[in-house]
């Protein structure tokens, strides 16, 4: 059962000093050690860069006992968070299942505690998978979304989403402004990644190329060539729209145009692929193939730095 480990968390915001008012949302008990996974917006100040209120949130659990945990992690680029309580008794844990098996249509449920509201529990499907940060507005690094039309309300950040079997296939983040029906969950298969960060680094960290890239299909490929005659001939790969000054991918020889066929010895079609490939090595050089005009083919070598944390 999903539903004893939903819990309801509220942050105290202080300005100079001053109670500010406080954030609501949710949150799920993964751990019977209180181990507890919520978003990182409810727990961390607009700049990630320090907790609110003395890394410290007011827990309250379905059979009402409260209790004031410490937020052990939290990642505004993902926005998911941890937070642990201490209990003299083991908690009720959730089952995390697998978003990988999702398809659209597969009917989803949104569970949390909107408006302060405890079990409250919004039925829906999975609308659409791989849903683009960049597609909804969203700056910053590519990341990847679950669309869901299940009814998203405040206080639901943070909240589970969940499959018909009662695992946990994401967490509730986003509603869209200026519609109805289109809200977001960071899939369950990417949180893993993000907590085994978490316990092995004590943050995630995050390689960068300095490039800005897009995914090539037939039809745009079909467009390029008729654009440029020269355009190599490919089946599939990336684009490199833009080479960052001074970046790895700079140093490595990269340049606007090439298409990136093969990346640390895997031939690949997707910026996906390639941010998979590179997991979280830093500083390990990396060899990648590229077509250029007229079918050049060129092998460059890249090292990938981390992102800075702090940004």
């Amino acid at each position: 059962m999903v539903l004893p480990a939903i819990v309801s968390i509220s942050v105290p915001w202080r300005l100079d000093g001053k109670s500010s008012g406080c954030s609501t949302g949710s949150g799920t008990i993964i751990g019977s050690d209180g181990t507890i996974l919520t978003c990182a917006h409810l727990v961390a100040n607009s700049r990630g860069r320090r907790i609110t209120s003395e890394g410290k949130a007011d827990v309250t659990l379905q059979d009402g006992r409260t209790f004031v945990g410490s937020v052990v992690n939290a990642d505004l680029h993902s926005d998911i968070a941890i937070v642990k309580i201490q209990s003299a008794t083991p908690l009720p844990a959730a089952k995390l299942g697998s978003s990988h098996k999702l398809r659209p249509g597969d009917p989803v449920a949104a569970m949390g505690c909107p408006h302060s509201l405890h079990n409250t529990i919004t039925a829906g499907i999975v609308s659409c998978l791989h849903r683009k940060s960049c597609e909804i507005g969203l700056g910053g690094m590519l990341r990847e979304y679950i669309q869901i039309d299940c009814a998203i309300n405040p206080g639901n950040s943070g909240g589970p989403l969940v499959n018909l079997d009662g695992e946990v296939v994401g967490v509730n983040i986003l509603k869209h402004k200026t519609a109805t029906g289109l809200n977001f969950a960071v899939p369950i298969d990417e949180i893993t990644k993000i907590v085994e960060q978490f316990n092995k680094n004590g943050r995630v960290v995050r390689p960068w190329l300095g490039l800005k890239m897009l995914d090539l299909n037939r039809t745009i490929i079909a467009q390029l060539k008729c654009r440029d005659v020269v355009f190599p001939n490919i089946n599939k790969g990336v684009l490199v729209l833009m080479v960052s000054p001074g970046s790895p991918a700079d140093l490595a020889g990269f340049h606007p145009g090439d298409v990136v066929t093969e990346f640390h010895g895997k031939p690949i079609g997707s910026i996906a692929e390639i941010v998979e490939l590179m997991g979280n090595t830093v500083g390990m050089p990396l060899k990648v193939v590229v077509k250029r005009a007229g079918n050049t083919l060129v092998i460059l070598t890249v090292t990938p730095e981390e992102v800075n944390p702090e940004v």
